[in-house]
């Protein structure tokens, strides 16, 4: 039962915190493709290539060895991961890579934005330092690994923080919802190709490390289950990822919730025209991405 002295809160607008979420996460993302991430990570001794990006990511847990990041990453091939895992970390401690990967995400802003100076991007990392406040740690291993780092002193730097922190906590989050609307990592990222958002096909496979057998089984598992049927979603496949969606932004919409729409809008206004920049710098390669 609620009291009339503490009414239940109002449901989250769904769409307003995907927005949020989708007009942040390039703010992150965009460090997976920078070649100043490969500069400063290889310059430690890390190898170039996925390697790069298995330490850059999986560092703030520790030297984890490929279960947690399989586990955690979800959508990528084991053998993929035990490629690199935990090699990475006899050629440079976790300490070591969460260095050079902030080093590189500054430069990386820097370039991209033509600066990272001005009132917009100071106000922006208040927001979100803010909205961070409401993030909770249960059931999202990779969001309370980069929350126990400390918050950087510099708006750029922040806003690149909170960013992690609100993408890891939503991505653990839609590892959740994936689990339990039974499917795996690979047949979640094989159904989220063919909604046409994200990933290409081509891309997400060869990234995500998935041999052509690998890929088309995936492919014919959901088919027998009625939710693909040729090369494409059933209506069925459609109304699954709509709900694992929909889950998945509540499952992430505390933070906005706490900001409130007047200043969750203005955090969507603010990294709207901060990623547009971004992508106007050309920080996603051509042929990556089929549309957002």
């Amino acid at each position: 039962m609620v009291s009339a002295d503490h009414p239940a809160p109002s449901a989250p607008d769904l769409r307003l915190v995907s927005r949020a979420h989708r007009r942040l996460e390039p703010l992150h993302s965009h460090v997976y493709f920078a070649p100043e991430t490969d500069e400063q990570l290889t310059a430690i001794g890390i190898r170039p290539g996925r390697m790069v990006y298995f330490a850059g990511r999986a560092a703030a847990m520790g030297a984890v060895g490929p279960g947690v990041v399989t586990a955690t990453f979800a959508n990528f091939a084991p053998s993929i991961v035990a490629r690199h895992l935990p090699r990475a970390w006899t050629l440079a401690s976790p300490e070591q890579v969460l260095t050079a990967r902030t080093v590189a995400a500054r430069a990386s802003l820097t370039r991209l934005l033509g600066g990272v100076e001005g009132p917009e991007l100071t106000e922006l990392a208040e927001l979100l330092r803010e909205a961070c406040t409401a993030l909770t740690p249960e059931g999202r291993p990779l969001y309370a690994a980069h929350a126990d780092l400390p918050w950087p002193d510099e708006p750029v730097l922040q806003v690149w923080h909170a960013v992690t922190l609100l993408r890891e906590h939503r991505g653990d989050g839609h590892v959740l919802s994936v689990v339990r609307h039974g499917l795996t990592g690979l047949e979640a990222l094989v159904t989220h190709t063919l909604t046409g958002r994200g990933f290409t096909a081509q891309s997400a496979q060869l990234t995500r490390g998935w041999s052509d057998e690998e890929w088309a089984a995936a492919l014919a598992g959901l088919t027998d289950r009625g939710l693909v049927a040729d090369g494409a979603l059933t209506a069925a496949g459609g109304q699954l990822r709509t709900a694992l969606e929909q889950e998945t932004d509540a499952l992430s919409a505390a933070p906005f919730v706490h900001l409130g729409t007047v200043r969750t809008e203005r955090v969507a206004e603010l990294g709207g025209a901060l990623t547009g920049r971004l992508l106007a710098a050309g920080a996603f390669p051509a042929g990556v991405l089929a549309r957002a």
